[in-house]
């Protein structure tokens, strides 16, 4: 039951590459959140999953004993609701489940293992909540980079709406791994990356290139130690989260020739950020040549605070959670025109079946994760035509299942593209491994939605729109689709029936028209 009336006290914990990261916080019913307190180790996690690809038993024994340490903290504070989430360090790890496990049986914790799309909604999430009293996104093309010890995230906003996301895994930690030992032996270390970072983003750029990027958005967690030596430096754009592009650019051509030791001796800074300076330097300058800005905005935002964001708007079912939908469905319309899909009929196909979706809700009793599941499938339910348009079925799971989708998780993502593989002549099927894999609950699920999108697809076979309204009425076991037309429909009509026995085995009720 939510608790509506009192403000709480949570925890997000994210076992990251370089560091395990704690913050308690109190959160209002109205969603704010007051940080209570911020607590960081250091780990080898990272270190271990991108030089050995396996994580260390001594480093397993690390991390549990400093998350137990971050559970005491929680017991003084009496906190019951606490959500921890793992990124690429534990995420590619071949032995993850042992750590995961270790660390739930030893500390209580149980580390959610989420996948890139996950971790980028909770960003973005963070990000739109911290800069909504700005016109960021409005009116403008807008490039945000997302730096991350594991891997790096480049999205493009258009009129306020995620046109795309790209994925690369190239990190600062990844980064410092993958040339361990060269430091010392390449003359031009710095160009020698920059050459390999830059090999990284050809589809980046590639995407890019048409566009007038005109404003950027950098935002990791070593970005603050590139603010702080601008500072040291006497550069100062004196607005807070701002960086001038002279002002890092000074600092580029000063340290991408320095070592380690000069820039430490110089600027005093630790081992442990020296590590990820460069490559963070590095990766900063490649996106800011994408750029046509001279400012360079960095908000003070994190994984955890997006995972705070989405407790306090779970925990108080605040309106505000459903904010990234228009993103996440304009990403789907970006994939959709990749793939050449019938824009016209796919919308009108996914009308109807949200129509359908909302008429029968008393009867199907699910809910707003479910409408989505069926919003995007809708979107994407051609798609394997692309590829095969005798026996596209396979290709749409296919194609769908290996999108990076934001904010969905592989179970709901095998969910929404099982659907768009059912509403064709084939059902679910035991035998089938997409299916079988689910649980009863994702079962029905997936059974119930895809033969709302089976009905609604034959209702636009022709892809002719004819239908301009459907009201739904239930007498006994019946249920009456009354539709207005000034066309035709037997083509439709036709096509209906012939899908209606599924949907009669699925919800219990004969569809008629």
């Amino acid at each position: 039951m939510k608790n509506t009336k009192s403000s709480q006290t949570v925890t997000a914990i994210d076992a990251g590459s370089n560091y395990l990261r704690m913050s308690i916080a109190d959160i209002d019913p109205g969603g704010r959140i007051n940080i209570l307190e911020d607590l960081i180790k250091p780990t080898n996690i990272g270190r271990d999953t991108f030089s050995k690809g396996r994580i260390s038993v001594d480093t397993i024994h690390n991390t549990c004993n400093d998350i137990k340490g971050f559970t005491q903290v929680m017991k003084d504070y009496k906190i019951r609701n606490c959500k921890a989430v793992c990124t690429s360090g534990i995420r590619e790890a071949e032995n993850k489940q042992y750590i995961l496990e270790q660390v739930k049986l030893r500390t209580g914790i149980k580390i959610e293992d989420i996948n890139v799309s996950q971790e980028r909604f909770y960003m973005m999430k963070a990000l739109k909540y911290n800069i909504s009293e700005f016109n960021f996104f409005d009116k403008k093309t807008t490039l945000v980079i997302s730096i991350t010890t594991g891997s790096v995230e480049a999205s493009i906003f258009e009129n306020n709406k995620l046109k795309f996301t790209e994925h690369i895994q190239a990190g600062s930690l990844r980064l410092k791994e993958t040339f361990i030992g060269l430091e010392n032996k390449i003359l031009d270390f710095s160009n020698l990356m920059t050459e390999y970072i830059e090999s990284k983003l050809y589809w980046i750029r590639s995407n890019t290139k048409h566009l007038k990027i005109e404003n950027l958005i950098i935002i990791g967690g070593e970005i603050h130690t590139i603010v702080n030596l601008i500072n040291l430096r006497g550069n100062n754009s004196k607005m807070k989260n701002v960086i001038l592009k002279k002002d890092f650019k000074s600092l580029y051509n000063e340290i991408k020739g320095m070592t380690e030791e000069q820039i430490i001796f110089k600027y005093k800074i630790s081992t442990q950020k020296i590590k990820l300076l460069l490559p963070t330097v590095l990766l900063f300058n490649c996106f800011l040549e994408m750029a046509n800005t001279d400012v360079i905005y960095n908000p003070d935002i994190t994984l955890r605070l997006g995972v705070l964001q989405d407790l306090s708007d779970n925990i108080y079912n605040l309106p505000r959670r459903i904010m990234l939908t228009d993103d996440i469905l304009s990403s789907t319309d970006h994939i959709a025109k990749k793939y050449g899909i019938d824009k016209t009929h796919s919308d009108y196909v996914g009308k109807i079946a949200l129509s359908i979706f909302d008429q029968t809700s008393r009867i199907h009793k699910m809910g707003e994760p479910e409408r989505l599941y069926l919003q995007v499938s809708s979107k994407l339910h051609d798609v394997g035509q692309f590829i095969d348009t005798v026996n596209p079925e396979i290709q749409s799971y296919n194609i769908i299942i290996n999108q990076d989708i934001m904010g969905f998780s592989y179970r709901e993502l095998n969910i929404i593209a099982s659907i768009a593989k059912y509403h064709w002549d084939i059902i679910p099927k035991e035998t089938d491994y997409n299916y079988s894999i689910l649980n009863s609950k994702d079962k029905m699920i997936t059974s119930m939605l895809s033969a709302i999108l089976k009905l609604s697809e034959a209702l636009d076979t022709s892809h002719l729109q004819k239908i301009t309204d459907i009201k739904l009425t239930r007498s006994s076991d019946t249920l009456f689709f009354n539709i207005a037309s000034k066309k035709d429909i037997s083509l439709e009509e036709w096509a209906f029936n012939g899908k209606a026995n599924f949907f009669q085995e699925v919800f219990g009720l004969k569809p008629t028209i």
